[in-house]
């Protein structure tokens, strides 16, 4: 009875042993493919790839930087505009790390003379816009907020299209495709809500 049990107990760890030990080495071959896979990505890119993310960096940190703003605002807020805005900060905040990413991957500035263009940039908000609304009541934020959004959006939208037709990552044309589709989306939904507010 006893040497059952011993040899079931041994079955048992070798076989749980077996099963860590292939979940490993899928895990590791995966990654290992994934690396090279991201290797090759990395050094598939143009001028306008690099171009796109430095200019879609800022301009992401400042929606967030918005959304921020807005939603510092509390329970006086519209909530359906304090849903977008959560949406908005948990779509950018990834791509922003993806931007950054591919731009040290491909060994490029994460800034550039284009993002130092700044608020002249696609849609971007001015000092004194972004004062606005940080200085706006609850009540007044979410229409500011979703008029200097749609501007945001809508620059973003055509920097993406740009990037769809003449960049060459594939992982950065696939963002800027999923910028223009979402924001697109956001723009119609942020114009409704200003009609009904």
């Amino acid at each position: 009875m006893h040497t059952t049990t011993t040899r079931t107990l041994a079955v048992a760890a070798a076989l749980t042993l077996g099963l860590t030990l292939a979940s490993c080495s899928a895990g590791n071959s995966s990654s290992d493919a994934g690396a090279s896979s991201s290797t090759s990505a990395a050094s598939a890119h143009n001028d306008q790839d690099v171009m796109f993310a430095q200019m879609m960096l800022p301009h992401h940190k400042q929606a967030v930087e918005m959304s921020d703003m807005l939603l510092a605002k509390g329970s006086g807020v519209d909530t359906g505009v304090t849903d977008l805005a959560k949406q908005i900060k948990a779509e950018q905040s990834p791509e922003i790390s993806q931007l950054t990413s591919w731009l040290k991957g491909w060994d490029e500035p994460t800034e550039s003379e284009h993002s130092g263009m700044g608020h002249s940039m696609s849609g971007m908000m001015s000092d004194s816009d972004m004062n606005d609304l940080d200085q706006a009541s609850a009540k007044d934020a979410a229409k500011l907020y979703l008029e200097q959004m749609v501007q945001h959006h809508k620059g973003a939208v055509d920097m993406a299209k740009t990037e769809v037709d003449k960049g060459k990552n594939t992982d950065a044309v696939a963002m800027a495709k999923s910028i223009v589709s979402s924001q697109t989306e956001q723009i119609t939904q942020m114009q409704d809500m200003l009609a009904s507010l």
